[in-house]
């Protein structure tokens, strides 16, 4: 019989022994003279490692390019839905591949499929990011006239290091959106888009709801300020059909102005604040929420392994049911939440309140490790606890929650790239719940492991 204690050492073992391999692998591999392969930190997560290799076709249109990427995680929780009893042992299977074309000079077309299974997890336990059958990722056509790039179709949208908007890769389905997006310049680089998420649906074709109703500008200015980039943006989600608190329909029209400065200052010490309001109206209430996230780090470049120290401090507002017609959550829309609140991926950026400290490691070339904790609590006891993908997860009782306390998290990961395109991930992340999580009978602490093989090519 498996048990949550079996799953627990079972995949701690795992997690101990892929740390030797890598460091093995790497302490034994010579690197050829001339490699450019480099250290991603993990401040600047998520972000992709390894690099893709690029293969060669005679046969193959000097106007045409293939890739392709194969993803297999195994992965083990303790308590699926945060419930004693229910662990479960899975398989994570992600195949893609895509072809660009390029007719002319001036344009270029992209489309991309990919096709989702989680093996051996029963379709009750199985969530909606983590299978989709055979469908299209992407599908756009760029026009490119120098500074302007006009991006229209299917396609990825990647803004404020994933936070404010992301594709949210490490999930199965990830996240890609129907509309256009017109990049202009470059050093200096603005993005004006409209747009609507598109909806994963397992079995049929994946669709957008009818019309475009999430809309931006997102600026991004590196020359103003050295060594620092600044990234003001303003969004406008407007949606045809939500129901206020007083059960009334109406049309929403959320907007949500921003700014983001991220910086290298010198001395070894980096740090990232976004800060938003969010203003508008729901049917007949009124929106005012907002939010704010900071991180500052320090690098020990001298000391062997070269920590990164990392503090963070996460504020989304929460709505305290003071005014009967003003909505004061924060509308967290469409980020990239993985490792934002823990490895075991269980909240979102709505109602929140993070304490966290990272460190991340550099033992040997492509080998990097990150040991962090983080302590998460309700911005206000009157409002609900969300998921990741922004929806309620645990009502709050009338009275509130007795305490703003939703738990502890500790977390181990490491990421390894061996021979330059083959990455090796690992990680153990688990859940200490608070008064708020075992007040609604949502207390089972989680375990969550994972061992993860990636690769990429490119034929051209």
């Amino acid at each position: 019989m498996i048990t949550q204690t079996n799953i627990y050492w079972s995949f701690t073992l795992t997690f101990v022994a892929s740390l030797l391999f890598v460091a093995t692998a790497s302490a034994q591999y010579q690197y050829p003279q001339g490699s450019t392969t480099t250290f991603d930190e993990y401040k600047d997560y998520p972000q992709l490692r390894g690099e893709t290799q690029p293969l060669t076709k005679d046969k193959l249109p000097s106007w045409m390019t293939l890739d392709g990427e194969i993803r297999s995680r195994t992965e083990g929780q303790t308590a699926i839905d945060l419930l004693p009893g229910q662990g479960k042992f899975y398989e994570l299977e992600r195949v893609r591949g895509g072809m660009d074309i390029r007719p002319t000079s001036w344009l270029s077309t992209y489309v991309q499929f990919h096709d989702l299974h989680a093996l051996g997890l029963p379709l009750k336990y199985t969530a909606a990011n983590m299978r989709d059958n055979f469908d299209f990722r992407q599908a756009y056509v760029e026009f490119h006239f120098t500074p302007v790039k006009l991006f229209a179709g299917r396609q990825l949208l990647n803004f404020g290091n994933e936070r404010v908007i992301g594709i949210s890769d490490w999930t199965q389905t990830s996240r890609s959106f129907d509309g256009f997006d017109a990049r202009i310049g470059d050093k200096n680089r603005v993005d004006l888009f409209s747009a609507s998420v598109v909806n994963i649906y397992p079995t049929s074709l994946d669709m957008h709801a009818g019309g475009l109703n999430y809309h931006g500008v997102y600026g991004s200015i590196n020359s103003w300020v050295p060594r620092t980039t600044v990234e003001p943006f303003v969004l406008v989600k407007a949606m045809p059909r939500v129901l206020s608190q007083q059960n009334l329909y109406g049309t929403e029209t959320e907007v949500t102005p921003g700014l983001r400065v991220q910086g290298f200052p010198g001395w070894n010490v980096d740090y990232d604040v976004t800060g938003t309001l969010q203003r508008g109206s729901y049917s007949n209430d009124s929106i005012h929420a907002g939010s704010l996230m900071a991180k500052a780090g320090y690098m020990a470049a001298s000391m062997p392994w070269k920590p990164h120290l990392l503090a963070e401090y996460d504020y989304a507002t929460g709505n305290a049911h003071r005014n009967a017609q003003r909505i004061s959550t924060f509308d967290q829309q469409y980020p990239s939440n993985h490792n934002a609140f823990g490895l075991v991926d269980l909240f979102g950026f709505q109602n929140m309140k993070q304490y966290r400290l990272n460190m991340d490691l550099n033992p040997y070339r492509d080998l990097t490790l990150l040991i962090q904790g983080e302590s998460l609590h309700a911005a206000t006891r009157f409002d609900g606890l969300y998921s990741s993908a922004g929806s309620l997860l645990v009502k709050a009782p009338t009275a509130g929650f007795p305490s703003d306390d939703i738990g502890t998290g500790f977390d181990a990961s490491a990421k390894y790239v061996y021979h330059k395109y083959f990455v090796v991930q690992a990680g153990v992340g688990h859940f200490f719940p608070g008064q708020v999580m075992t007040s609604s009978k949502l207390g089972a602490p989680l375990t969550i492991s994972w061992l993860q093989l990636t690769y990429r090519f490119k034929l051209n």
